[in-house]
């Protein structure tokens, strides 16, 4: 399989991606970490699509897409983290004052799962936070010690897939998912 990780700079890729089947559902887009809440809650249907839109437009795209050939077959959403909701949340904890970036979203198109494309889009976020000069980057994935994850909160990631790309546990948050706890896991870059 010949997986490709590249900068989210296609608007429909996105939209197959994260966006809803009808434009007027109020889906996620990613944006629900990418944003400040108060802004994230008062987007409504189309208008979602059009901030992604303009985050696309911006100097640094808001994640990475996966490619097997021209089909796109996954995201994550990766950008600095004083440019996300955990900047200021309460719950996940920031270990210290460097200028990290935040991976907050994994997610594999149906069909496509257990094909290690999880796996391509970490080191696809990695790579694209090493490429615009991040010092570390962190991700927030559950500790589910091997347990299933449902499938609607997996999106998160997993403690092993963070240790497997090289990640260590640096603290942990107030934040449970599914029941279980989510992880401050970290990869220094310099």
């Amino acid at each position: 399989m010949g997986i490709e990780v590249r900068a989210a700079t296609d608007f429909a890729d996105v939209a197959t991606m994260v966006g809803p089947k009808k434009p007027e559902s109020n889906v996620c887009w990613c944006l629900s970490y990418r944003l400040p809440s108060k802004e994230n809650l008062a987007l409504r249907g189309p208008e979602r699509g059009e901030r992604v839109r303009q985050l696309m437009a911006e100097p640094i795209p808001p994640g990475v897409l996966a490619y097997d050939g021209d089909e796109v077959v996954g995201w994550a959403g990766v950008h600095p983290r004083a440019e996300t909701a955990f900047a200021t949340s309460r719950k996940i904890p920031h270990v210290d004052d460097l200028d990290v970036w935040s991976v907050w979203c994994l997610r594999v198109r149906p069909g496509h799962r257990g094909q290690g494309i999880a796996h391509h889009l970490l080191d696809g976020a990695i790579a694209f936070a090493r490429e615009h000069g991040a010092p570390a980057i962190e991700g927030y994935p559950v500790d589910n010690r091997g347990a299933k994850v449902d499938l609607t909160m997996a999106y998160v990631g997993t403690r092993s897939l963070f240790e497997r790309a090289g990640f260590t546990e640096a603290a942990v948050s107030g934040s449970v998912i599914n029941g279980f706890p989510r992880l401050v896991m970290r990869l220094m870059l310099g």
